[in-house]
């Protein structure tokens, strides 16, 4: 990028518009470099956006440490559909399980990926989908849902083959949307290439980038960093929804919602890279939401322990959102209904349904109503004389989104119920803690796999892994009935 004279004075005027001229106020002891580097950032900068992004999220925070008292009521019966073995109607259940296959034979949905973390309180600095929680074939998170990816699309197929109205379906194709972050993408492209996308065609995976929002000060000033560069942020999960629009490499105009709509993806099952146990475009979930016709779904476990730090999904005044456990009055954290289960259970795990339409048409014309939530931080930064200063108290705010926020401007909410122990093992804690750790998720998706193989009729020795090539979620195991098996069991 070169400047002239003419920009920098166009881009100065910005900037005093603004109230944020402080940032040029080291423009004279920069190199020719520097200052090309800062102009660069400040001109791909909406300071506007800042601007209105800090006061719609000053004016949340300042009414909710008010103290403004809020009615929290359940989900309506009409909202929840419960499809747990043993709960459910196992017709009902088939009926939804029909109505997404057809949805993915179609070629009508896409999944996409929440990636953006790193290992850190794993002891890795590598994305966090490349973590081998420590199964037998030592297969990455990322593997196991690529090649859930594939299980699926051969499902999808077969059904489709098999289906009068999708005779004419011979392969099907799921793309994946990979969302990283700044310090992840380069890291994940070179894993999925030095693995050659796990099988997976490299046209149907789209890596896109998370975005950033600058560190502000308690003022609501823009942050340095260093004279020449402004200090930033990952803008939160949410930032989803504007990365969506987003063109997801430099000099293309192409954004994940140009692809969805060129592809003809109408339907979305997105999730978050953390969980083992995760079905990957889930069809059940599709068809529950496709039955209730809802612009976005939700799906949840049951929270049984009332001090459970979990969010919930409940109506806040009305509006569907995530209402978190320090949030609810120990009174109804505790409610319980005749059958002995709490009144508010249906616990949050990051995985969400949306249409294509919601996202490309909805979320845009509500977006600049959703309050970014305030992070008051330490926040490293420049002193006067632009030398470098580590402050002992929170000097500034980082903001963020969440994923959820969303929720509140859904006229209806699809809320999926389903067991914890088929589809929720979070990984978040270093190996050796005992709770979300490594080891839990080692455990959990192999005593899974192990009551798919008894279920099918398979004596199971010792340790017994399943690759996600053999059984998507079970279906296909009862040619190994009557065998005894150890080991991996792979294609």
């Amino acid at each position: 990028m070169s400047i002239s004279s003419e920009d920098i004075s166009s881009l100065r005027q910005r900037y005093e518009k603004a109230g944020q001229s402080h940032l040029f106020a080291f423009w004279d002891t920069l190199s020719a470099e520097q200052q090309t580097e800062l102009a660069q950032q400040l001109d791909e900068l909406d300071v506007s956006r800042v601007n209105q992004v800090f006061h719609t999220a000053i004016k949340a925070d300042e009414e909710a440490r008010a103290g403004k008292s809020h009615e929290i009521t359940p989900p309506p019966p009409s909202s929840v559909e419960c499809t747990i073995d043993g709960e459910a109607d196992s017709a009902k259940v088939e009926h939804f399980r029909t109505v997404g296959l057809n949805a993915i034979a179609q070629g009508q949905v896409g999944v996409l990926l929440m990636a953006g973390g790193q290992g850190t309180r794993l002891g890795s600095s590598a994305p966090k989908g490349c973590y081998d929680i420590g199964l037998p074939s030592h297969k990455s998170l990322f593997q196991i849902q690529a090649e859930r990816i594939l299980s699926l699309q051969k499902l999808a197929a077969k059904h489709g083959s098999a289906s009068a109205s999708s005779s004419s379906c011979s392969s099907v194709v799921i793309p994946w949307y990979i969302m990283t972050s700044g310090p992840t993408r380069k890291d994940t492209e070179a894993f999925f290439a030095e693995h050659k996308y796990f099988g997976l065609e490299q046209a149907n995976i789209v890596f896109f980038e998370q975005g950033t929002l600058p560190c502000l000060s308690l003022e609501g000033k823009i942050l340095l960093e260093t004279p020449h560069k402004v200090a930033t942020a990952p803008d939160g999960n949410g930032g989803l929804y504007r990365a969506l629009r987003t063109p997801y490499n430099k000099g293309s105009p192409d954004t994940v919602i140009s692809d969805l709509q060129r592809r003809g993806i109408k339907y979305l099952h997105a999730y978050g890279v953390d969980n083992c146990l995760v079905k990957v475009g889930d069809p059940v979930f599709l068809g529950v939401c496709l039955s209730q016709n809802v612009q976005a779904g939700v799906k949840v476990v049951k929270k049984t322990d009332p001090s459970e730090s979990v969010g919930v999904i409940a109506l806040r005044d009305g509006k569907f959102g995530v209402v978190e456990y320090s949030e609810i009055p120990t009174a109804l954290s505790e409610a319980r209904e005749g059958n002995g289960e709490l009144s508010f259970r249906a616990a949050n795990i990051v995985n969400h349904f949306y249409t294509t339409h919601f996202l490309s048409e909805q979320v845009p014309a509500f977006e600049g109503e959703m309050a970014f939530h305030i992070a008051r931080k330490k926040i490293p930064t420049v002193d006067a004389e632009g030398k470098p200063h580590k402050p002992s108290t929170p000097n500034g705010m980082k903001l963020e989104l969440f994923v959820f926020d969303v929720f509140p401007f859904c006229d209806k909410l699809a809320v999926h119920e389903v067991a914890r122990k088929e589809e929720f093992s979070p990984l978040k804690n270093a190996k050796g803690t005992g709770v979300d750790d490594q080891d839990t998720s080692r455990r959990d998706l192999l005593a899974q796999q192990k009551r798919w193989l008894e279920n099918a009729g398979v004596k199971v020795e010792g340790e017994v892994e399943v690759s996600p090539l053999v059984s998507y979620s079970g279906e296909g195991l009862e040619r190994y009935s009557g065998q005894t098996l150890e080991g991996n069991v792979e294609p």
